[in-house]
């Protein structure tokens, strides 16, 4: 079996306050691991492992050897639970290795396991827009987590995590679509912006089949708004140019619905829409 290089060390492992681990006395800092005693993390926010990207990094670490190792976790039973590093460790698996380069840590919280494997795909941007939305969920309801302080652990700003959690809302068919690629986080915050679920799906659908814009998705909600009940706000002008490009403007910079009301003359109104406790408090972070 080739040498399973350990390469660079820690520091190239996953940023900030996990470089601290290799000195954890109690865990035993770096070392070659079997790979049958680790267990997968039950908090890896990843689900999608592409073939073709597993392929090409166990090209790379066939060449190279591991430049990162794992970060595993010490179990009851003597094995130990992966952390971070899936893909590391299934790339390995592929070439029929037995052992991996790993950073042993004597113990860790659930919670503290679901923030490090969350910390690490954030930051390397190894996570699709629901990944992310799901991995925040979790944080925020099964440990009760604050926004800001869910915030404060991934590097992000509280408007940000909130408009990822926000994707949850989509109906199911929309959120296979982003997990899949088909649809990216701007046409997903367009379709946040229509009200209807069911015009989101049939939008979102086919968007996605005929490769729109995100401007496009924001034209379709527009259009899909004019009839029915809107017909009535005629004053609003929905036709006029100007006043569809300074909406979607608005949009865009809020994530929400938005909508111009002209009264008078030159005088008019801004609306600006929300759907929940949260929405509202996350309007009024960006605004203040």
């Amino acid at each position: 079996m080739p040498r399973q290089a350990l390469g660079r060390g820690l520091n190239a492992l996953i940023p900030g306050h996990l470089r601290d681990l290799d000195a954890d006395p109690a865990g035993g800092g770096t070392r070659d691991i079997a790979i049958a005693e680790i267990r997968p993390n039950p908090w890896q926010p990843r689900t999608r492992f592409r073939p073709e990207e597993l392929h090409d990094l166990a090209e790379s670490i066939r060449e190279q050897g591991v430049l990162q190792p794992v970060l595993v976790v010490r179990g009851k039973d003597g094995g130990f639970e992966l952390v971070s590093g899936e893909r590391r460790l299934r790339a390995v698996q592929q070439l029929g290795w037995t052992r991996i380069p790993a950073v042993v840590k004597a113990s860790a919280t659930p919670q503290e396991m679901a923030e490090w494997a969350i910390i690490e795909n954030v930051q390397r941007d190894d996570l699709n827009p629901l990944e992310q939305a799901r991995a925040y969920s979790r944080l925020l309801d099964e440990f009760k987590m604050a926004p800001e302080e869910v915030a404060k652990k991934v590097g992000r700003d509280r408007a940000t995590v909130a408009n990822y959690v926000r994707l949850l809302k989509l109906p199911a068919e929309v959120q296979t679509l982003l997990e899949k690629g088909e649809l990216q986080m701007g046409h997903a915050r367009a379709l946040l912006a229509i009200e209807s679920p069911e015009a989101q799906k049939a939008i979102g659908l086919k968007a996605a089949r005929e490769s729109w814009s995100v401007r496009a998705v924001e034209q379709a909600g527009q259009a899909r708004a004019r009839p029915g009940a809107r017909a009535g706000k005629a004053a609003v002008r929905r036709g006029d140019a100007d006043h569809q490009a300074v909406e979607a403007r608005l949009r865009r910079r809020l994530g929400t619905k938005v909508s111009l009301v002209p009264s008078g003359a030159k005088g008019g109104r801004i609306e600006i829409h929300y759907f929940s406790a949260e929405e509202l408090e996350r309007l009024i972070d960006l605004l203040g």
